[in-house]
Formats: C-alpha cells, structure tokens, sequence
C-alpha cells in the first residue's frame, strides 16, 4: 500500500516531511488536514493521531505521529534514500537527535509563538498578543544566534559540519521560513543579523530544489495575502487620522 501522509503545508512539520519524501523519490499520497478548519480535531483524524496535530503517516498497518519520528522513519525504512540525510554512523546520527531535541524547546517553541502571536492568531478565533509575540522574537533571536555560534561555526554548510544536508537542516530550515508570515521589516529586523543562517538557508533550499519551493508556495500566497492585510489597514489608519485632524483646522 502507498504511503499516507496526512498534511498541511502551511504547518512547518508537515513541509518538511513532504519534501523529503519528494526529494528522496518516495511516492506517497498527501491528504490535507486543514488545520484553519480544525479538520485535525476531526474523530476521523484522530484515528490516525490521537494527539490531532499533524503532519501523521500511515504506512500500511503502521501509524505514526511526530515530524521528526516520521522523519527517522522514513530515512530508515525506504530504499534510495542518502545516507547524509540520517547517517548510519553513530555519532553523527546522535548529533542529529541533539539537534532535533533542542530545537522543540527553543527555536520551535519561539518561532510557533511569534508567528501565531503576531499573524496567525485571528485565523483561529483568537486575539493578537504583542506581549507574547515579543517574548517568543526573544527566543527565536536567541537561537538563530546559538545555531550560528554553535552549529555553522565550523566551515561546513549544513548542521553537522558537513556538505549535505541532514533531516535536521530540514527540520530546522522549514521552520524558519514560517518567519516570512511577518512585516518584511520585522523578518528583516530578525534574521538580518544573522548571515551564515540566510547563507545555511539558501543551501538548504539549493540541496532540495525544486521540492522545496513547491511546498513553501502555500507560504509565499500567505506572505502576500497578509502584507495586503497590513498595507489595507495601515491606509485605512492614516486616512482616520487625516479625518481627525482637517475638522480641527476648518
């Protein structure tokens, strides 16, 4: 039975799985779990995961939930797939765990809180909080700098020191893009800093291309509908004001 990867593409897990199944030739039938519709709280869905996030897989009888789970998974149990993307030498598959473990804890847990704080939140019913927007930037600032101090401080290009991606560099990679959902001003407040990630960005979306950008253009078609948002209200602002300041002067 094909592979069953239940998705949706504006959720940065679920991205990554679906371009390394594209990039590592593994066919598999994508079914999209609208999260903007709560279609994960759906009875069917939580069948599949019972915790109702995605991305989920269903490998013939096998069930399973968590990105980075899938990932392993998908990296061990299919044929053809590069052994860089999740080496069988011990100590670099070890290294790779320890990225994925701090990841979840910090530029995950920043990155998800900036963007739903900042963006996302009315899309689900709920009000923007600047205040927590501006503790998760904190975070995420923190690690963009802890990623280049630490994991790209050797002369490699990916995480590992290496010149091939791992699923890490995936991982990693796809959530930093969610950052385009922001001002162009705050993306480029954020991220201006930090010039060996742009540069570990751009390599990574290189290794993987084309898939890499068929996956994001869900993310791109966001962009550009939130920055119509912004720039609607921002005339919208002005004109009030303009309304309020001419009776004054009449």
């Amino acid at each position: 039975m094909k592979l069953k990867v239940y998705a949706d593409r504006m959720s940065q897990p679920s991205r990554a799985v679906i371009i390394f199944c594209k990039v590592n030739g593994i066919d598999f039938e994508e079914i999209r779990v609208d999260l903007s519709k709560r279609q994960q709280l759906s009875p069917e869905f939580k069948e599949i995961n019972p915790l109702q996030k995605v991305p989920a897989i269903v490998d013939g009888r096998f069930k399973l939930f968590e990105s980075h789970a899938i990932l392993i998974y998908l990296a061990c149990s299919f044929r053809g797939v590069a052994d860089h993307w999740y080496p069988a030498d011990v100590s670099r598959k070890a290294k790779i765990h320890s990225v994925l473990d701090w990841h979840h804890s910090n530029l995950r847990q920043g990155a998800v809180g900036l963007i739903l704080n900042s963006v996302l939140a009315p899309v689900f019913g709920l009000p923007l909080d600047p205040q927590a927007a501006a503790e998760s930037e904190k975070l995420v600032s923190l690690s963009l700098s802890k990623i280049e101090s630490v994991s790209l401080k050797g002369n490699g290009r990916f995480l590992l020191g290496g010149f091939q991606p791992s699923i890490a560099d995936l991982s990693l990679v796809c959530e930093i893009l969610q950052l385009e959902l922001l001002d162009e001003k705050d993306r480029s407040r954020i991220l201006g800093p930090h010039k060996k990630v742009q540069k570990w960005i751009e390599d990574t979306r290189n290794a993987t291309r084309p898939h890499f950008d068929e996956a994001h253009d869900i993310l791109y078609k966001a962009k550009a509908k939130f920055q119509l948002q912004r720039s609607v209200a921002a005339n919208d602002e002005r004109e009030s004001s303009i309304k309020k300041v001419l009776p004054s002067k009449m």
